[in-house]
């Protein structure tokens, strides 16, 4: 898998687990970003999965605004055959 489509199959598990976390906690867009401290339009940039520059901080506001922590973990990769 290379760069792109990596980072693209990551935020698109991030951008999922936020979007259950919102309907956990009964968040709504506009309320949500509000929580964050940012616009509604930069929330549609955390939610949309094609986008993947998104700030780290951004991502740690969009946890913090559900009642959760971001956790980053790196994992050792398969040596190429």
């Amino acid at each position: 898998m290379d760069g792109i489509t990596h980072a693209m199959a990551v935020k698109r598990e991030l951008a999922t687990e936020i979007e259950r976390c919102m309907r956990s906690e009964g968040l709504s867009k506009p309320r949500m970003a509000q929580r964050m401290g940012t616009s509604r339009s930069q929330l549609d940039r955390v939610l949309d999965p094609r986008c993947t520059a998104i700030q780290l901080q951004t991502l740690v506001k969009a946890a913090l605004a559900v009642g959760r922590n971001l956790e980053i973990q790196f994992h050792s990769r398969l040596p190429h055959t």
